[in-house]
């Protein structure tokens, strides 16, 4: 039987390892249970799976434990930081949080972050605007990173290039998370320490030749991960990395022209708030109506029901805080090798 924990009993844990790493605590307080919301909602690539290399970073100094952001520019709906390399999930929460405030004000607030650190699961930080009845737009890149080739060509240029997507409506937020590729670099990694296959060629070799053996990407040269739409259709992903690349990169005045930093990301936060729009009321009014055609949409052989974006990652995640949450093989090991490490007290399964 699957160990089962706590939501609040993760977060503590996380929590005490990154204080006992040398994050501030305040920082460490914000991003646990951020780490821990990518596993409620099943992005079990981008939660705590990603705690172990974070603590790493944090010991070997790629991430920086302490401090406030550069400001770069601040004209107020429109803000620019340089992160300094410290936490990514940190700063991009804080980012989100920012622009809620300032779209009250505004209409809307943008946020560019250069040099932050990895941010994690985009989806993670969407509620923190559509819980406030706002629309935010969130994506981030990695300029020191390439697995995906451009369209067309073979040598890695850019990475996943992810983007997410909160819109509320009266119940559920629709909650978009997608990427320019056709798969990331967290699921192909997994299965290649696993030994396994993807379930189509969404890859290519070093070569050009279609592939689904993650192995391809660990040869030298090493294969790409494609854009969306692969080999027939991918020019479609290639103009959405390039979109994410200007945003994330060239706004924030850092990007592939510069040095490689190390792991990390340029990221790019918009919020707006309907208010200043058509009203809440009618911003709703239509997004419950797109919610209710999507969802009676007749469908296909084959599926139960037409979904919207968010409403699997919502129901895993009442699911799991009702029942307690199961994390993916192998991540309470790793954690439990960092806490022996730090000297933090795991927590006892349900």
């Amino acid at each position: 039987m699957t160990d089962r924990y706590t939501a609040d009993a993760l977060a503590g844990y996380v929590e005490a390892l990154f204080a006992a790493a040398g994050l501030e605590v305040e920082k460490a307080a914000l991003v646990a249970p951020l780490m821990v919301e990518a596993d409620l909602m099943g992005h079990t690539t981008h939660g705590l799976q990603l705690v172990p290399p974070y603590l790493a970073a944090l010991a070997d100094g790629s991430m920086a434990p302490s401090g406030q952001p550069d400001v770069l520019s601040d004209r107020g709906p429109v803000v620019a930081w340089d992160g300094r390399r410290l936490s990514g999930v940190w700063l991009t929460a804080t980012a989100v949080d920012l622009a809620v405030e300032r779209a009250r004000q505004y209409g809307t607030c943008t946020v560019s972050i250069r040099r932050a650190h990895h941010i994690a699961c985009l989806a993670a930080f969407l509620e923190r605007a559509t819980s406030n009845g706002m629309m935010i737009t969130l994506t981030c890149s990695d300029p020191s990173v390439a697995s995906v080739a451009p369209y067309g060509g073979t040598r890695a240029v850019y990475t996943p290039n992810p983007l997410a997507v909160g819109i509320p409506t009266s119940g559920d937020p629709i909650l978009v998370d997608i990427s320019a590729s056709i798969t990331t670099n967290g699921l192909t990694g997994r299965l290649h320490k696993e030994g396994r296959m993807l379930d189509h060629d969404w890859l290519i070799d070093a070569d050009g030749n279609p592939a689904r053996d993650p192995a391809v990407l660990f040869t030298d040269p090493p294969g790409t991960i494609l854009p969306v739409g692969g080999l027939d259709h991918g020019h479609k992903g290639y103009g959405m990395a390039l979109t994410v690349e200007a945003l994330t990169q060239a706004l924030a005045g850092h990007g592939r022209a510069d040095p490689p930093e190390g792991w990390g990301a340029g990221v790019w936060v918009q919020v707006q708030d309907p208010t200043a729009f058509s009203g809440s009321d009618a911003f709703t009014r239509q997004t419950d109506r797109l919610a209710e055609l999507c969802r009676t949409n007749p469908p296909r052989p084959g599926v139960g029901a037409v979904r919207l974006p968010g409403d699997g990652a919502m129901a895993r995640k009442r699911t799991a805080l009702a029942d307690g949450v199961a994390l993916y093989p192998g991540i309470v090991d790793a954690l439990g090798d960092w806490a022996g490490k730090l000297g933090v007290t795991a927590p006892d399964p349900i």
